[in-house]
């Protein structure tokens, strides 16, 4: 039987990288790296003692229990997920939308790629039954169907998947034999923690989850590369880990000794540092709902965002206006819209979306200043959408999408 191309499979092409904090460096943070801008030493692959216990201890702190001999770092999210593809195996499967950093790596390893449909409620977690019926279907085609990745706080939708969904889809992977990937970047940048339930999958399936988190996502800068990948505690676990490291080694993907010493200060989380996370992501909150706000206004559609740094919309409702201005798919909304707010709008099809959909992501740091003075001062307003030049970037968003209706 001739066997259906994998959805994306070709050649690697440039994706948006994850939105940018827009914030300035913590002092804290910055002193530690520069305290250890002399050491000559160097990080192990996998990240030295130091940055793996703290990565323990932050998972600890999470429910999530474990041994430093059961971590590895790598600089940055995509050599680590790289490494960890290579020394799996099998094909891959991704949920439709997904970050637009996963597709490249299988690419690169010519390892073929799936997408499953997401449920109507969230991104990020493929819907269980779309699952099991691609699962059949690429079997079916002769595809060896291994791997799953997933993030339960997602990049692009910034939504977070509620606990019974993430169950299902992760008793349906594990029950095809499936080893599971959870992209946990975005966890600590929940919007109204309070009102959100996260539960990672490797609290319910602990054997089959190995957990990796970019730390540009609440706790780096994102110019200070690294990434830190938890593995089961059993033998398949640390064969795993041990394969992942073989491939870090070879690639030279060591972790700069300078940031490892910042990362580890910031997986320690102290209170100099948790306190500035809550901070920004109260202050991503209360823009990402503005703006939220003004997107709804036009007639376009987008789930409440509950995590991140950004917002995933849908301009469907709005396609006649885009068609008047010559726009009919996302590769052109994202020129039209990039041009018309004067900053990067990756559209839908960058993040594994349909081309015909109108859909982009839209990032909520261009709406915090343009200076540093002036992201310093949003971050420390109690009222940061008062703020005049965040008020004019809300308004000038909101009229782009009107002027579409």
């Amino acid at each position: 039987m001739a066997r259906t191309p994998p959805e994306g499979h070709g050649p690697v092409r440039y994706g948006p990288p994850a939105p940018e904090p827009g914030l300035p460096v913590p002092r804290d943070l910055a002193d530690v790296l520069a305290a250890a801008a002399l050491r000559t030493p160097g990080e192990p692959p996998g990240g030295g003692p130091a940055l793996r216990e703290a990565a323990r201890g932050y998972w600890r702190r999470r429910g999530l229990h474990g041994s430093a001999d059961d971590i590895a770092a790598a600089p940055g999210p995509q050599p680590l997920l790289f490494a960890l593809l290579a020394a799996h195996g099998g094909d891959v499967l991704m949920p439709r939308p997904c970050p637009a950093w996963w597709t490249p790596q299988a690419r690169l390893l010519g390892r073929p790629a799936y997408r499953v449909p997401t449920p109507a409620e969230c991104g990020g977690v493929p819907d269980p039954y779309a699952l099991l019926e691609t699962v059949r279907r690429v079997r079916a085609e002769g595809g060896a169907p291994r791997l799953l990745l997933l993030s339960v706080a997602d990049d692009p939708t910034a939504t977070v998947a509620p606990p019974e969904t993430v169950r299902e889809a992760c008793e349906a992977a594990v029950g095809e034999g499936m080893h599971i990937v959870s992209d946990e970047t975005w966890r600590d940048t929940l919007h109204w923690p309070h009102d959100t339930l996260l539960v990672s999958p490797a609290e319910m399936c602990p054997d089959e989850v190995t957990v990796i988190s970019d730390l540009a996502g609440a706790l780096l800068p994102s110019s200070w590369p690294a990434a830190v990948a938890r593995f089961p505690a059993t033998e398949r676990g640390a064969a795993l880990r041990a394969g992942t490291l073989d491939v870090l080694t070879a690639l030279g993907a060591i972790v700069a000794e300078p940031v490892a010493a910042a990362a580890a200060h910031a997986l320690d989380e102290p209170a100099a540092v948790a306190a500035r996370r809550e901070r920004a992501v109260a202050l991503y909150a209360r823009v990402a709902a503005a703006a939220h706000r003004a997107v709804l206004a036009s007639g376009a559609l987008a789930r409440p965002p509950r995590a991140g740094r950004h917002l995933y919309a849908d301009l469907g409702p709005l396609r006649a206006g885009l068609a008047a201005r010559g726009v009919g798919d996302s590769m052109e909304l994202e020129e039209y819209l990039t041009d018309r707010l004067g900053t990067p709008v990756p559209g839908g099809h960058r993040f594994g979306d349909e081309l015909g959909a109108l859909r982009v992501r839209l990032a909520t740091a261009p709406l915090l200043g343009a200076t540093a003075e002036q992201r310093a001062a949003s971050l420390a307003a109690p009222e940061p959408v008062e703020l005049p030049y965040v008020a004019a970037a809300l308004s000038d968003l909101g009229a782009a999408f009107a002027e579409l209706r």
